[in-house]
Formats: C-alpha cells, structure tokens, sequence
C-alpha cells in the first residue's frame, strides 16, 4: 500500500466537502478524481499530498515512497528561471540526469525558454513548467490536479501517452472524458462530502453509476411504498395505537427521516424569446494581424442558422481572435464581417469577468432577470441556479465563496440565461466538471440557434460539433466535415498522401555547386541571431507588465480591453519571434555541420 487516507473528515464553516471517507492507492494504480466544482475534489488531492491537514482521520504514506504534487494554483519563485524551477528541491546529480528529459518536455509543451525568468511566463506556460516538473521528478505517487488546463489538442495527446506508460501510482483530478477513458482504471466521484469508487475507466464508470442511480431509485420507491403503508398503520384509532410495537415506531421514524436521491439536473433554457432571423453572421474575406504577424488570413464564412462550428488549433494560432472579431471586440484589418439586425451574440470567453465577491448568488442571476423562458415555461432564478448544480442552500452565499470553477459556471448560466441565439464559447471546458460539461452538451443539442465553440476537449467537439475550422500557420484556415474523430481522420489520410508523394518524388541531395560559397549567415541575420534571445526575453517582460497593469486595472474596463488588445498584439509578435528563432538555430546547425 503505498498510500492510504481514513476516516477523512473537512469542513470549511459550516460546510462539510468531505465526512468521513477513506482512500487506498496501490503500486501502479491509476485513479481518477471527479465530481461537481466545489465538492471538494483539489481539497482531497491536497490532504493525500500532504499540503493540508484534515479535520479529522489520518493519511498514512510509505516513507520510501517518493510523491509529488501539481496543484492548480503551483507557487514560484519569480526570479528562477524555466529550469531552476523545475529542478527545484532536486539534487546536482537528480538534476544531471533529468535535464535532457525536462528540456525535451518542456519543448513538447510549448514553453523552450529554458532560462527565461519564471516571472515573465504567461499563467498558462507555468502551469505547464510545474508539470514538467512533476513529470521529472522521478517520483513514485503523482498526484495531478487539473494537468490538462492550457494544453492544447496536442499536448493533451502527449501527456495521455506519457501518463499511461507512467510506472508509478498516479491520483488525477480532470474533466477530459477522453483523458480519463484512456488513462485511469479506477475513478472515484466526489458527491454530498462521500466517495463512491467505480472499478473500470470512464465509459465503465457511466455504466456502474447509471446502475448505481437506477438501484437508488428503486430503493426510494420501495421506501416510499413501505412508508405509506406503515402510515396507514400509525395513523390508526387511539386504541390500536395503544398496543403498537415501540420499536416498529422507531423503525417507521427512521425510515421517514432518510432522504431519497437527488433528482438529476437538467439544462432546460431555451432561446424561445430570441428569434434568428434568416440574415445571421456573414464574414468575407477577413485578415488580422498584429505586427508583422498575421493570425487570419482571407478568412471566408457564412454561418447557418443551426451550425455546430468546433474550432481547433495549437496554442497562439488565433482561435480567440477569431471568435473576438465575430464577437465585435476586434476590426478586421481587412474583408467585412456583417451581423444579421435579430442576431443576438452570447460570448462564453476564456476569462471569467471580475465578479462582486460580496453579492449573493442568487442576486447576480436576478440582475439578468427574476424568471427566465424556457419550454416549458418560466422558471425562477431559484430554479435555474439549481438547474445548474447550485442548491438552494448555497444560493444565498456570496460569489467570493465560491470556488474557481464554480464561478466560472454561474458565468456560463449568466450567458445562457440572457436568451442568445449564436453561442460563442472560448474553451468551455476550463475549469467546468463534467456534469456541468454534461448539461451544456445536452443543452446545444436543441439549442435552436448557432454554435461555435473553441475548445482543445476531444470528448466535447466529438459530443457537439459538425464541421471543424483548423486554424493553421500563417492566418490559414481549414474546414473539415464532421467531429473530432473525423477531423483526426483526415487529418491522418492527407499526412499519409503527403508522406506517400514526398517518398514518389526523387530525392534530391544538397549539393554545391562548383564555385558556390559556403552556407552562412547574412550580416542582417547574424546580428538577429546573437540579440533574438534577448528579443524574446524583452516582448515576455512586456507582456507581464501588461497583465501585470491589467490587474491593477481589474474594474476599468475601457482599460481592460485597450490592454488586452495590447497583449494579444504582443503575444502574437513573441509567437512570430519564435518561429523566427528556431529558423535561425536551424539555419545554425547546417552551417555547423559543413
């Protein structure tokens, strides 16, 4: 056993995340964590690793074990640079051995600035250089909490690989359906402060808990019939009362102080108010630049009334853009994008707008109305709260209670409550578990509107989308038929007719010409070779000072947006910057090996 917690008891005031429950990790063992935003799921990875204390019970760990810990917040020392902070707390001969592995990780996942301050690093990108340091750690027990946030498509492909040829024990919290399919064989659901563990992987785990509900609602229903009938009983004339058995009385007050399962929630709000016209959103050859960079380029694209767009891409490539100039937050530099007079746009973007800690719940949803239509009628803020996981009891509690991710739902139902008839989500799945991912998916299914979603999550574009948009280098865009799988698909079969033509065509050898001077460095990009480090170095400092002002800034919003135009100008330069970095290494090379 290399780990065990027991009798596991948490209360934060007078809410219980976790009564008294157990957990056991074997060697090898690969469990993942799920459960609703705010039951309670990071509050278990951080008592089994060690970063806080339960209330109560006890967590025993193999002291030979070595165990290491990604938590969703990980905290660093601004001035270590890339590689310091992953090997921090190992030792020189650790470090020796582990460079190449932590040099070529990092690369995979998008942040080669090996000795660039950690400070200057995007929240994504040290997100991704506290995993690579977990990764690298050499550890026994990896206990990851949400590994998948700020991966793109690719990288989360990487790290499913990596992680199931893992040799050690790995604790995982996350909402990737796919990542879980492929990588655990036990999960275990976080649920009213209780652990219900499901042998198998993800699509066993809908199976065993599909039974699990079924069985519960028998038991209700049998409850209820034996209730009614010892109510027939109990209700009988004083004289029969007067002999009736104490204990079948205790039994009977017992059974009536039980509580039945939860109903299952369901997302039933409807665009019924909001009519789509024929005319919806009409984008004809639009280009977008920052800099000498440009992300869009002769973009075309009418939308239909009831489309299902997933757009997808590496990390940078202008996916948000592209949503931001359809949403109006953007001008094109060039082309037209025409919106239609009923269109009525709700944008689910990637930043959660600042909330007042200090209003309540429920006050928020009836700042967007006291009742909403849906189709069946008009439902009360109570009820749409609940609709979406918020029980009546935390509906009076103020928004700074709530956990991250649980802001970030009360954000979507803000956007879904005000009746839009085109949905535009900015990687949805962040920080959403996946009954929340559920409802959402169930609710696009009739939505009577369109939907453009960009989003890294396999599971959800497989679930929702019918036609893909690759954005590409170079602003260029490509659109695939179908969903995820089938977009991977032709991606697959145009890399292998490419690969199938480069092997038909003669190979031609690098041969010089009689006469013709050595490969070299022109004087232009001699002098960028030797300053591009420190180029890049400076446009990452620049872009935390903006965030770093942006914050500053949190309630002016003229300011905000200004800002983060500023830096996703920046951004896009620092992109085109790397691209230019690894030509000139490039070229390096093949003038080193004349």
């Amino acid at each position: 056993m290399l780990l065990s917690a027991e009798h596991i008891t948490k209360t934060y005031g007078t809410r219980s995340v976790l009564d008294d429950v157990s957990l056991y990790l074997e060697p090898g063992e690969k469990l993942g964590v799920i459960g609703v935003n705010g039951t309670g799921k990071s509050t278990l990875l951080r008592i089994l690793a060690g970063a806080e204390e339960p209330d109560g019970g006890s967590v025993s760990r193999d002291p030979n074990v070595r165990l290491d810990y990604l938590p969703q917040l990980p905290d660093f020392d601004p001035d270590n640079t890339v590689l310091e902070q992953v090997f921090a707390g190992l030792s020189d001969e650790a470090r020796a051995v582990a460079e190449y592995e932590a040099k070529t990780i990092l690369t995979r996942l998008g942040v080669p600035m090996f000795d660039q301050p950690v400070g200057q690093l995007s929240g994504g990108q040290r997100k991704r250089v506290a995993l690579c340091a977990a990764l690298v750690s050499g550890c026994d027990v990896l206990i990851l909490d949400e590994p998948t946030n700020h991966l793109d498509s690719g990288m989360v492909a990487w790290l499913e690989d990596y992680l199931r040829s893992f040799k050690g024990a790995l604790v995982m919290v996350t909402h990737d359906r796919y990542f879980l399919e492929r990588v655990t064989q036990r999960l275990v659901e976080v649920e009213r402060g209780k652990l219900y563990f499901y042998e198998g992987n993800y699509d066993k785990y809908l199976e065993r808990k599909a039974q699990r509900e079924e069985m519960a609602q028998a038991s209700e229903r049998k409850r209820q019939s034996i209730l009614r009938r010892e109510l027939q009983w109990v209700m009988q004339g004083p004289t029969a009362r007067g002999t009736k058995s104490r204990e079948r009385l205790e039994r009977y007050e017992a059974l009536k102080e039980q509580k039945g399962p939860e109903e299952k929630a369901s997302m039933e709000i409807t665009a019924l108010s909001s009519r789509l016209g024929k005319k919806t959103i009409s984008l004809q050859h639009v280009s977008k630049a920052f800099g000498e960079r440009t992300v869009l380029r002769d973009f075309s694209l009418e939308l239909l009334r009831d489309d299902r767009i997933g757009v997808v891409g590496t990390n940078g490539s202008g996916k948000s853009t592209l949503l931001n100039l359809i949403a109006g937050r953007l001008t094109p530099d060039s082309g037209t994008i025409e919106v239609g007079e009923t269109v009525r746009i709700g944008y689910f973007c990637q930043e959660t707008p600042i909330l007042d800690p200090e209003q309540r719940v429920i006050d928020y949803v009836k700042d967007i109305g006291d009742s909403i239509q849906t189709r069946e009628g008009k439902v009360t803020a109570s009820q749409l709260l609940e609709q979406l996981l918020f029980p009546k009891d935390e509906q009076w509690a103020p928004i700074g209670r709530l956990s991250g991710g649980e802001k970030r739902r009360l954000f979507l139902l803000a956007v879904l409550a005000a009746a839009p008839n085109v949905l535009l989500l900015d990687e949805p799945t962040n920080d959403l578990d996946i009954q929340t991912l559920t409802i959402l998916e169930d609710y696009l299914e009739t939505f009577p509107g369109a939907v453009i979603a960009v989003s890294h999550d396999r599971y959800f574009l497989d679930k929702t989308a019918s036609r893909l948009l690759e954005v590409g280098p170079e602003g260029v865009v490509t659109e695939y038929v179908g969903n995820y799988t089938d977009y991977l698909a032709a991606r697959q079969e145009r890399d292998k007719e490419k690969e199938k033509a480069r092997k038909a065509a003669p190979e031609k050898k690098e041969e010089r010409p009689a006469g013709q001077k050595k490969l070299r460095f022109s004087y232009k990009e001699q002098r960028e070779f030797e300053t591009i480090d420190d180029d890049i170095a400076a446009l990452e400092g620049e872009i935390a000072a903006v965030k770093a002002e942006a914050e500053a800034k949190a309630s002016d919003y003229v300011a905000l947006q200004e800002l983060q135009t500023r830096q996703e100008a920046l951004e896009a330069a620092l992109e085109e910057k790397m691209d230019r970095w690894v030509y000139l290494n490039d070229l390096a090379e093949r003038i080193a090996r004349q």
